[in-house]
């Protein structure tokens, strides 16, 4: 029995100090004591009028260059404005994801069944980013006009937290911090966008909160002016939601402009922002 006890006590003596060696390289990784894993990311990336071929990699690209980040690309073999996808046929389809990245341009799917499943996930805490053409998708009804708070044709922009219809000529657009000392935006410069599209504000509602604005020059020496970076939150569960209204061309995608504000949102939405803007949780490499 004495030997017995022995052999059972090295064992565990042996395991013990497997485990321990195994969470010391693991912290090894951020060098903070504690253990940093991945944040798994969503990124709906398709449908009508956008490069989204190029898109989609570009987006990746910019967060896990820049962040301990996965970020799975659920994409639909259509570019027509009625564009489905396939990730949103299960009722949990946000399950083990830590953020959803709509950048998606579906403004002809018209079905409440389908667009209630999707904001289902934000509201039971998936913190949403929004990029560019998700402002101008699932919309019906006089959305041309303010609509209703709780209305049937509502509830996509209540989630995004601004309701637009439309936008402007291609030009380029300058980018104006309002919000300097917020996190997202802390140690930013203004910048002018590549050639792009400014979206029009028709209201914004109640949650949100607006970061910057965009200034395009019209013909005859007029310009436009409008929200174009902002946050909300959402739902029962204050969820915490960002959006960027530019990003209409690949160009202003792979800008190191949008890509940093990108990140930070990214951060910003999953609570993993300093206050100086930078990453925490060991997220950043």
């Amino acid at each position: 029995m004495q030997t017995q006890s022995r052999i059972l006590l090295v064992i565990a003596l042996f395991l013990s100090m497997g485990l321990s060696a195994f969470v010391h390289a693991d912290d090894a990784k951020r060098g903070d004591g504690q253990s940093a894993t991945p944040l798994r990311i969503l990124l709906i990336n398709g449908g009508c009028c956008h490069d989204y071929p190029a898109q989609g990699p570009a987006i990746k690209e910019a967060i896990e260059s820049k962040l301990n980040a996965e970020v799975t690309i659920g994409g639909t073999s259509s570019n027509k404005t009625d564009a489905r996808f396939d990730v949103y046929k299960n009722q949990d389809w946000a399950k083990g994801y830590d953020l959803v990245i709509h950048n998606e341009c579906t403004a002809n799917v018209k079905d409440p069944v389908y667009v209630k499943r999707i904001l289902d996930a934000h509201r039971a805490g998936t913190p949403a980013v929004n990029i560019h053409c998700a402002m101008h998708s699932y919309r019906w009804g006089d959305y041309r006009k303010p609509v209703k708070v709780g209305a049937d044709n509502a509830h996509w922009f209540e989630m995004i937290g601004l309701q637009s219809t439309a936008h402007g000529p291609r030009e380029t657009i300058d980018v104006k911090y309002e919000k300097v000392d917020h996190p997202i935006l802390k140690g930013l410069k203004n910048w002018t966008t590549p050639k792009g599209e400014l979206y029009n504000n028709i209201q914004i509602f109640d949650g949100a909160t607006v970061l910057a604005k965009g200034v395009q020059a019209l013909k005859g020496g007029r310009s436009a002016e409008a929200a174009i970076v902002w946050t909300n939150t959402y739902g029962p569960k204050k969820t915490k939601v960002f959006s960027v209204s530019i990003g209409h061309t690949s160009a202003e995608i792979r800008d190191a402009n949008f890509a940093e504000l990108l990140r930070r949102g990214v951060l910003w939405t999953t609570g993993n922002i300093n206050p100086d803007g930078s990453a925490k949780n060991g997220l950043a490499k």
